[in-house]
């Protein structure tokens, strides 16, 4: 008996280096393989040239992720999860005002897409899904932007005094969501037009605060100037 526990004790000890090289491996094969598909693009990025990147055996992204796309998914994933922080948990939470869940969800999402941890590659990553979408996008949106945009929707809805599926609520909360991507995506146009605006942490708050004082300004006189706190 005490022969079978030594065995099981040193079977243990030989598997935990094991667990920790694949996740060393596939932590490198992510991060490698957002910047290449950054760069690239899905189509044109090679598992190669992600494995040469990633000082990876080619055989690890079959093993690993299953394929091309498998791996592919878990960069999109990745990158969604990295907005998944802190402040946006407690920007969800139920106990709050529909203005508190609004304004934190703007602050959470401003600073995650412009100061996240990986703001270079999942910025482009972003880029090339949605100029060429794969069908990892669908996933990803289900699984990682859903549960927030339907939070924000009902939110919205609160404030105007209307249903989250109303066609009033859902264009508002396209408004919103359309002012802090703008900060995103125009980011290159912006160093050009405005070079003193400097997207650190205390200019997005200021940002973050501005977008929301907009939008419930639009909300407020919709609904008849309802407010919930």
């Amino acid at each position: 008996m005490a022969h079978a526990a030594l065995n099981r004790a040193s079977l243990a000890a030989r598997r935990a280096p094991k667990r920790k090289d694949l996740a060393l491996t596939r932590d490198k094969l992510i991060e490698a393989a957002g910047h290449v598909f950054a760069e690239r693009g899905y189509r044109d990025a090679t598992i190669r040239e992600i494995c040469r990147r990633a000082g990876a055996n080619v055989a690890a992204v079959n093993y690993t992720f299953g394929d091309k796309m498998g791996l592919y998914t878990e960069v999109l994933r990745e990158s969604v999860r990295a907005t998944q922080t802190a402040v946006m948990r407690a920007a969800l939470d139920t106990s709050l005002s529909p203005e508190e869940t609004i304004r934190g969800v703007i602050r959470a999402r401003l600073m995650s897409l412009c100061g996240g941890a990986h703001p270079d590659w999942g910025f482009r990553l972003v880029m090339h899904e949605f100029s060429h979408p794969t069908p990892a996008m669908a996933r990803v949106v289900d699984e990682g932007m859903r549960p927030i945009y339907n939070r924000v929707r009902k939110a919205v809805g609160e404030i105007l005094g209307l249903p989250a599926d109303n066609e009033t609520t859902r264009l508002s909360v396209n408004s919103i969501v359309g002012q802090i991507l703008f900060y995103t995506f125009s980011r290159p146009v912006l160093s050009r037009l405005q070079p003193e605006l400097k997207l650190t942490p205390e200019q997005l708050d200021r940002i973050a605060d501005h977008i929301a004082d907009f939008s419930f300004a639009y909300l407020k006189k919709v609904g008849h100037g309802t407010s919930h706190g």
